[in-house]
């Protein structure tokens, strides 16, 4: 089984992608619903975050501005979701193609280890501005996108064309 990570930085068009993929009957799993979901459900996790970072959960958006804390974060979650997602995968019986979606995970080694090839969502930074206000802030919480990626997509027009240029993808798959 094929696994792609869908990439991209904030508010480049993800999760757009990622909702077409899952409309056409693609397996895709969303690392941030699924990450929020391990909180609740994997016992002790919040507390052994908040030891991590120092702080209370309900202050865990100083990671976006604090990278120590948010490496510390990363070293606790991580080991998570990679079994989560490795169980999900496991579940994706007959699925020739499975789609991570992720906007770190082509920059974290420990990540590495979950896909096969890289599909870069790019839009211009004006019209991700646009799109999410949060952006702007979070711009130094993610890499700068110069990812070696195996494809590209610009996600620079309509919902229309973004939806053209997966199925061309999917095609060459």
């Amino acid at each position: 089984m094929k696994t792609i990570l869908v990439t991209g930085g904030i508010a480049s068009g993800k999760s757009e992608v990622c909702r077409y993929l899952a409309s056409k009957g693609l397996p895709v799993y969303d690392s941030d619903s699924r990450t929020k979901a391990l909180y609740g459900s994997v016992p002790g996790l919040v507390e052994r975050i908040e030891a991590a970072i120092g702080v209370p959960f309900a202050q865990i958006g100083v990671i976006f501005s604090d990278r120590t804390r948010r490496e510390a974060l990363e070293a606790v979650v991580y080991p998570e979701v990679i079994r989560d997602f490795e169980a999900w995968r496991a579940e994706q019986e007959g699925a020739e193609t499975v789609f991570l979606e992720s906007a770190i995970a082509a920059e974290k080694p420990q990540l590495r280890c979950l896909y096969d090839r890289i599909l870069l969502i790019h839009a211009p930074l004006e019209e991700r501005l646009k799109r999410n206000p949060k952006t702007a802030g979070r711009l130094s919480a993610q890499s700068p996108q110069s990812i070696r990626a195996d494809h590209t997509i610009d996600n620079d027009g309509s919902l229309e064309a973004l939806h053209k240029k997966i199925d061309a993808y999917l095609k060459t798959l």
